[in-house]
């Protein structure tokens, strides 16, 4: 069922954790730091950080729903994009890192689904170009909790500060991945969706773009980075439920 406001998101989020957590399934990974944002949105707008608090409520839940419905349709027969299909089949594969599981998550919900949610939120005849300070404040505030699951998994992943040391130069996505990139494409998406007399067509484009990009997160090139993160892995916790009590920290 589509949510209707944030605190129900958040619910949700802790069902889809609980439950996958339960399955002992990756797919408990992302939605932990999803409802992180989630909250700290929250808080931004019951302190009126943004510079239009009910329309950033809007956006939150139209945005939320997206990955919901997409998790909801796992196991039916529903379409859904081939960027989170991407990000759901990998959850089958046992040798991705905590990260990568993130980032495949965070791949299809930023670059794909921020930009249609954006749209939506303005309306067809909408004015989009002055919503771009909130749109950068959301893009900062996901940046900074990050950044604080980075720093947790550390704890579970012990040389996961190898794939920062050994990894910087490379033109490979698992390293090169960056939010603010991620940010700016997703905005250029949003306005190329947002005046687009073919919708369906446009987002068919972007999600080809966007899963192929998901691809490059699951396979490195060079084969350093291919022995590096298979080092990683070994040494990674392999115990979902004591990685989600890991993440879940404040």
């Amino acid at each position: 069922m589509a949510a209707t406001t944030i605190d129900e998101v958040i619910a949700q989020l802790d069902q889809i954790i609980d439950a996958e957590c339960a399955n002992n399934s990756h797919l408990a990974y992302f939605p932990i730091l999803y409802r992180k944002v989630t909250l700290r949105i929250k808080e931004g707008i019951l302190n009126n950080e943004f510079e239009n608090n009910p329309r950033m409520e809007k956006l939150d839940v139209l945005f939320a729903n997206r990955y919901i419905e997409a998790y909801e349709s796992l196991g039916t027969n529903k379409p859904i994009t081939q960027s989170w299909e991407k990000a759901f089949e990998a959850s089958k594969n046992g040798d991705l890192l905590i990260m990568q599981h993130l980032l495949l998550g965070i791949n299809a919900h930023i670059n794909l689904d921020l930009g249609v949610a954006v749209a939506e939120t303005v309306g067809e005849g909408g004015n989009l170009m002055n919503f771009e300070n909130d749109f950068n404040k959301i893009n900062e505030i996901l940046g900074s909790m990050i950044s604080n699951v980075e720093a947790k998994i550390i704890t579970v992943s012990p040389l996961f500060g190898l794939l920062d040391r050994f990894g910087k130069g490379r033109e490979d996505k698992l390293v090169s991945f960056s939010i603010n990139i991620a940010r700016d494409g997703a905005w250029l998406f949003a306005n190329q969706y947002h005046i687009s007399p073919n919708k369906e067509m446009e987002l068919n484009a972007r999600d080809t773009i966007i899963a192929i990009l998901a691809e490059k997160l699951i396979r490195q090139k060079s084969w350093v980075l291919k022995y590096l993160v298979k080092i990683i892995y070994f040494f990674e916790k392999k115990d979902v439920p004591q990685i989600v009590t890991v993440l879940k920290q404040e």
